[in-house]
């Protein structure tokens, strides 16, 4: 299993099955620690790490992520936090990087930018020797 400060929140919230976008989200949340220097959601429990993706990306309801309160461990008795602007939080990122980090820490798991969709992103190409 995934460590915990990277963990997908559809996995944190009990589903069964899932796909490679919890790899992505894990890539995202690596990536921001490497813009910000230290973890972007550094939870101590299962819950605690829900919590802070929730503080940061606001918590998910059927507008963020259509289905959310249908897995096995979302309650509807969550705190409501509104989400917070990623440029505000991450300053080290250029727009760019803040747009490609947004696709990759995307609710909906069928929405999360792929592994070679992130790769054709203008952000990466910059940086990509091959």
């Amino acid at each position: 299993m995934i460590t915990l400060w990277y963990r997908a929140p559809e996995i944190l919230l009990g589903v069964k099955r899932y796909s490679q976008s919890v790899d992505i989200w894990s890539l995202g949340c690596i990536f921001a620690e490497l813009a910000l220097s230290r973890p972007l959601f550094k939870g101590d429990s299962e819950i605690g790490q829900l919590y802070k993706i929730f503080q940061i990306k606001g918590t998910p309801n059927e507008t963020t992520w259509p289905g959310v309160t249908k897995l096995t461990d979302f309650k509807v008795t969550f705190p409501k936090w509104k989400g917070k602007v990623l440029s505000n939080i991450i300053t080290t990122l250029s727009p760019l990087g803040i747009e490609l980090l947004s696709k990759m820490l995307c609710y909906p798991p069928h929405m999360r930018i792929t592994a070679e969709e992130a790769l054709e992103h203008v952000s990466c190409k910059a940086i990509l020797w091959f």
